[in-house]
């Protein structure tokens, strides 16, 4: 039993040999060949850990560092980091506007609206409602959400967004760094401030701050003012649904504002709701009866009173439309913009054109509109306009958004299309009323009916004859003017060509649209890019934007200076003569809308653009035939002399400027010899008539009328002096004038 014992005991299993070793001995041997094995292998195996081990003690190294590197930049920044006083965290500053001059102040954006309250006042679903909308873990976490921040980050690294996983506390600390938070570095500064607040004070206190702070739009910064300007009333007294649609649009208060996206404010309402009732705060039956809240309409503050709203409210449009700023950052950012608005020309422009500043209100109908622009065409400066009496009382922009029926000063651009097809304005056409063309039924006439006879495209622009411009009509087409003048700085999108009488001015456009094409004309061809801001500066005084200055090259430079010297004989012989009277070499076009709806001039030197227009709008905003008024009896002759008392005032310390010499290339009847009739001999008449346009006319009776004296502009196109009409220097060739008819002022009322 014994032996057997042993027996057993010698023996060890070989799992890799199926069975057992009988023998001591042979388990020896098989050790040392093991041991054999292993002293034969050694050294390599001891290389390989010894750099495993190396590289682990680095690996443990570099962490190990970069743990006490962050522990050192927490400490740091922890250290750093100071809690200012609450009162501190209110210091939003206001957006200032001003003048040119960059001292004189023009107004401010959302000039500080906050009523700091005792939030114990407040009905506990106030700032439930914050805290559902904003931060649900805001009871519970220590001033910052590391899932909602890690969550952001992860979003903003996939998506390219830019989100945020702030809390209510560090939402609360970004007001004290407003503009340095958008930043990384600005949000990790942000969180310590966070933290730090969060030690400090207890929630009541950081929510109570929290909502005496947010900015929650129309102009209003906490809890209490925005419940004035939205519910008109103190923020003690507001139901919860009201305090849950306030809640909802703290991320965007501007554009969630319901007064401009009710659907929106009441979605984020809704989610507001929604998620009070699941964390406890309100009950389902609480949720189900709520009803979103009906808000006041938003009172403008006083800044935007009289002329300046226009200037403030064209400032901020175009600071939005650049796609740099929001609302709400003019409205809370400090900055300082500077404008191009000289305050001494803008003062002018409302004395000359407003009929409550001129002398003129009691003489021009109630309900008459007048719009004004003028501009620097060689960087798009604005330098003054006039939009309207008071913005308070009509919020559309004159100069902007309204429109008027352009008339002739459409013509130009005709003319531009024809030299860029090679004729040669010395090209003669036949200037006589009662004529046909194709594709329209009725005949159409110059103004009063007149015949110009044979004239060239010098005379026919300075008289305004309508019956040589739809001639060059006939030959562009309709399409080609309007690409033409949407080339040089026409925006509106109806000008397309449609029309049949595009050539006429049937369409409406703004001022703006015709001042910025007729810029492209002052500017040798080189578009500008009109604007009203100058330059944004930080608080601090860094540059945030400054405006675009350079002109585009849109057509050649003698193409549009020899249309030019075709619109200083407007001036100097035709129908816009009193423009003569500021001293200055003058170049434009006059023009009076289809049954006299609308008239307007635009002239230029090579420094400034001005442009008057007037129309007379009925109380559904149609437009209608202006009545007679003082002197004026019809046509363009009333903006022609607002055009001069404002330019001879303006100008009055300036040197004359001339416009560059203008070579014609062209050809006499174009480059097929089709245009016009050609060249025929000059022909003077004993008297050249004051003609005007209409847009187009049926067959009237023609009418003998005796001209009259004065200067001025008529019906769509111009009146005025039209002088002896001799031959400029520019080689204007009057040919037989049949049948010529002498009239007066007075328009003739046309149906399209």
């Amino acid at each position: 039993m014994v032996s057997q014992t042993r027996s057993v005991s010698s023996r060890s299993y070989d799992p890799q040999a199926g069975g057992t070793r009988s023998t001591r001995g042979n388990t020896h041997n098989v050790q040392r060949n093991n041991h054999g094995s292993h002293r034969a292998n050694g050294p390599k195996k001891n290389r390989t850990k010894k750099r495993k081990h190396l590289v682990l003690k680095w690996a443990l190294g570099i962490f190990a560092a970069l743990i006490v590197a962050g522990i050192g930049l927490f400490a740091y920044m922890y250290v750093t980091t100071e809690v200012p006083e609450p009162e501190a965290f209110a210091l939003a500053e206001k957006t200032t506007v001003y003048y040119s001059d960059g001292t004189t102040e023009i107004g401010s954006y959302a000039e500080q609206n906050r009523e700091i309250i005792d939030c114990s006042v407040l009905p506990d679903y106030v700032g439930n409602a914050i805290v559902s909308s904003e931060d649900r873990s805001f009871y519970t976490n220590k001033g910052i959400d590391l899932v909602g921040i890690a969550r952001a980050l992860y979003n903003n690294l996939t998506t390219g967004s830019r989100q945020g996983g702030s809390t209510i506390t560090q939402q609360y600390a970004e007001r004290y760094y407003l503009g340095e938070t958008t930043s990384y570095s600005g949000k990790l500064r942000e969180a310590f401030l966070a933290i730090k607040i969060a030690q400090q004070q207890d929630k009541s206190q950081v929510l109570c701050n929290y909502m005496n702070t947010i900015y929650l739009g129309r102009g209003a910064y906490g809890i209490q003012a925005a419940a004035k300007a939205y519910f008109n009333k103190d923020a003690k007294d507001m139901t919860l649904s009201e305090a849950a649609m306030l809640a909802g649009i703290i991320p965007a208060p501007s554009a969630w504002d319901p007064a401009v996206n009710e659907a929106q404010a009441q979605k984020r309402y809704n989610r507001v709701l929604s998620i009070m009732e699941e964390d406890g705060y309100i009950t389902a039956k609480q949720q189900s009866e709520a009803q979103f809240p009906q808000v006041i309409e938003y009172q403008q503050s006083n800044q935007l009173e009289g002329q300046n709203g226009y200037l403030l409210t064209m400032v901020q449009n175009e600071l939005i439309d650049t796609k740099a700023f929001s609302k709400q950052d003019l409205e809370t950012g400090g900055y300082k913009i500077v404008t191009t608005i000289d305050k001494s020309k803008q003062d002018l422009m409302y004395s000359v054109v407003s009929p409550s500043q001129n002398g003129m209100q009691g003489v021009i109908p109630d309900g008459m509109q007048f719009g004004a622009l003028s501009v620097n065409p060689k960087d798009g400066s604005i330098i003054a306009l006039y939009a309207g009496d008071d913005y308070l009382t009509k919020q559309l922009n004159n100069v902007t958004q309204a429109t008027y029926e352009v008339g002739s000063t459409m013509k130009p651009f005709a003319l531009l299309a024809a030299v860029n097809e090679g004729v040669s304005l010395n090209t003669t056409f036949n200037g006589n009323s009662y004529r046909t063309f194709p594709g329209i039924t009725d005949t159409v006439s110059n103004y009063g009916n007149v015949n110009l006879g044979y004239v060239n495209l010098y005379t026919a622009t300075e008289q305004s004859s309508n019956t040589v411009y739809m001639d060059l009509q006939t030959k562009l087409g309709t399409k080609k003017i309007a690409d033409t003048a949407r080339e040089a700085g026409v925006e509106n999108t109806s000008l397309d060509g449609s029309e049949p009488f595009t050539v006429l001015g049937n369409n409406g456009l703004s001022v703006e649209d015709m001042t910025r094409a007729y810029a492209t004309l002052a500017n040798q061809g080189n578009k500008p890019t009109l604007h009203i801001v100058a330059s944004v500066k930080t608080p601090s005084g860094s540059d945030l934007y400054n405006a675009p200055t350079t002109a585009e090259q849109v057509f050649e430079a003698n193409s549009v200076n020899l249309v030019t010297k075709a619109l200083t004989g407007v001036v100097q012989r035709g129908t816009a003569t009193e423009a003569r009277a500021t001293g200055h070499t003058i170049a434009g076009k006059s023009g009076t809308a289809n049954d006299s709806r609308a008239a307007s001039f635009i002239g230029y030197t090579p420094s400034v653009v001005t442009a008057v227009a007037m129309w007379y709008p009925d109380d559904n905003g149609s437009p209608q035939e202006i009545p007679a008024f003082g002197s004026w009896t019809g046509g363009s002759d009333y903006p022609v002399h607002l055009f001069t008392e404002y330019m001879t005032q303006a100008l009055a310390d300036t040197q004359n400027e001339t416009f560059p010499t203008a070579t014609d290339s062209g050809k006499i009847g174009g480059s097929d010899g089709t245009w016009g009739t050609g060249a025929q001999k000059s022909y003077t008449p004993s008297a050249t008539p004051k003609t005007e346009e209409n847009t187009q006319t049926t067959t009237p009776t023609p009418t003998e009328t005796t001209p009259e004296s004065g200067s001025g502009d008529g019906g769509n196109g111009d009146g005025g002096d039209a002088g002896s009409g001799e031959n400029s220097d520019n080689g204007d060739a009057n040919s037989d004038q049949n049948d010529s008819q002498q009239h007066s002022d007075s328009s003739q009322s046309q149906q399209q």
